[in-house]
């Protein structure tokens, strides 16, 4: 499929889960369709549960513009209780937790049940990261479009702070082990990288592959921050581009001694296991209970076609990664390794309520639990492929918020591959 997959794949970044449009729809469009196509439901207030002293980024580019809410459509407010008039009364928590539980009774049997399988279901055991709760009323939607990944002046001790608690901590690394460029191994030469890769290596495969996967996100990240940098700020105008000398900073075999290139066949890596995700979770989404509820009915239907569409050519891709050499051996040892696995990375998605500026931490938040869907995906194959073909799938179910985030974090991650072709032809044409 060469050059073309990158980019029919990174469509979904721009389109979200549910395309905005396509052929003959009309230009204009309402509020609410254009907010939710592109939408996700996330709580940007929840305190970090790890240190107190933030400095909040008081930039206007770290700033997340959320959705009002007669911009979200009546599909999504009828089982979200925060957006109903009632929320702004004073009632007796009898009566409030009695209207949380309601469905709209103008909607159809079948979308109440899909209504009800999303907001009641808990599989927090199967899960590798930490959900916000989009009952609370810290919870908001927010327009990705509207709030774009980009460069936001986001960096420092602070941001070092997140990046180096993540490797540090959460990624079965012991203290004595420096990794190369980190300020903590600052003048401790090639020797002491030579020892980090080989420590690296003499682990098993499941604890190099998580390394590899919070590496190639963190690859990802800052491909997109070199992609839309703010290259020109003034009164009348901003000016984002894509920043050469940022991405050979961070990338440039050279500069970075080597460590680069690692960065981006990582984030290589990252790539193909979330592809693998979406091509394993095909048969979840052709259910035909399953629904892209938004309310419209016709809309939906195409939606559903749309995706399904995206899903069979990401299932007939030749060259998938193979991840059954993954917790295999003995069972009671891969069971345990498993678990640790999930809460290393559930561990991470919490650190992710620690970042100063809201917009990254936006963007830090739907990744991490887009990339926290995938591996749920990934060790879930016998609970997928015993889905019923019709009825509730308690054993295996993803979430509304799961379904945007593995959507949206796909979207980026195919799109930091595209960005790669891109800065590469802009660094052939300056040297």
């Amino acid at each position: 499929m060469g050059r073309g997959w990158g980019f029919l794949i990174g469509l979904l970044g721009a389109v979200g889960l549910l395309g905005a449009g396509h052929g003959g729809q009309q230009a204009s469009e309402t509020a609410a369709q254009r907010c939710f196509c592109q939408s996700s439901d996330v709580n940007l207030k929840k305190p970090c549960p790890f240190w107190n002293d933030i400095n909040q980024c008081g930039r206007r580019d770290c700033a997340v513009r959320p959705c009002q809410s007669d911009e979200v459509p009546d599909g999504i407010k009828s089982a979200s209780y925060k957006y109903s008039e009632e929320a702004n009364n004073l009632i007796e928590e009898c009566e409030q937790a009695e209207r949380l539980g309601a469905v709209d009774e103008s909607l159809s049997e079948e979308t109440q049940k899909a209504v009800l399988q999303w907001t009641k279901h808990d599989d927090s055991s199967d899960n590798f990261c930490e959900a916000d709760d989009i009952q609370s009323p810290d919870a908001e939607y927010v327009d990705l479009l509207l709030n774009p990944e980009r460069y936001t002046g986001y960096k420092g001790p602070d941001a070092w702070k997140i990046w180096n608690v993540i490797y540090e901590e959460n990624c079965f690394k012991p203290q004595t082990i420096k990794r190369p460029l980190s300020p903590l191994a600052s003048g401790q030469g090639k020797s002491k990288e030579n020892t980090f890769y080989s420590w690296l290596e003499g682990l098993c495969v499941e604890k190099r592959a998580f390394y590899r996967l919070i590496s190639g996100l963190h690859a990802s990240i800052n491909v997109h921050l070199s992609a839309r940098y703010l290259l020109q700020d003034t009164w009348l105008d901003k000016k984002w581009g894509h920043n050469i000398t940022e991405f050979q900073q961070r990338f440039d075999g050279v500069l970075t001694e080597g460590e680069g290139p690692r960065r981006l066949k990582n984030l290589y890596f990252l790539y193909l296991i979330e592809l693998r995700a979406l091509s394993k979770v095909l048969p979840f989404f052709e259910r035909p209970d399953f629904q892209l509820f938004t309310g419209n009915k016709i809309q939906d239907a195409e939606n559903k076609k749309l995706l399904l569409e995206i899903l069979h050519e990401i299932k007939s891709f030749p060259l998938h990664f193979d991840e059954n050499s993954f917790f295999a051996g003995d069972k009671k040892e891969a069971h345990k390794l498993k678990e640790d696995f999930r809460l290393h990375f559930r561990n991470i998605s919490r650190i992710m309520d620690c970042v100063g500026c809201f917009k990254c931490r936006l963007w830090g938040k739907l990744q991490t639990q887009g990339l926290g869907t995938a591996l749920k995906i990934l060790f879930s194959e016998k609970l997928i492929a015993n889905m019923p073909e019709s009825g509730p799938s308690y054993e295996f179910h993803l979430t509304r918020q799961e379904i945007v985030s593995l959507f949206n974090a796909f979207g980026r991650i195919s799109t930091s591959v595209r960005e790669l072709e891109n800065f590469r032809n802009l660094l052939q044409n300056i040297h």
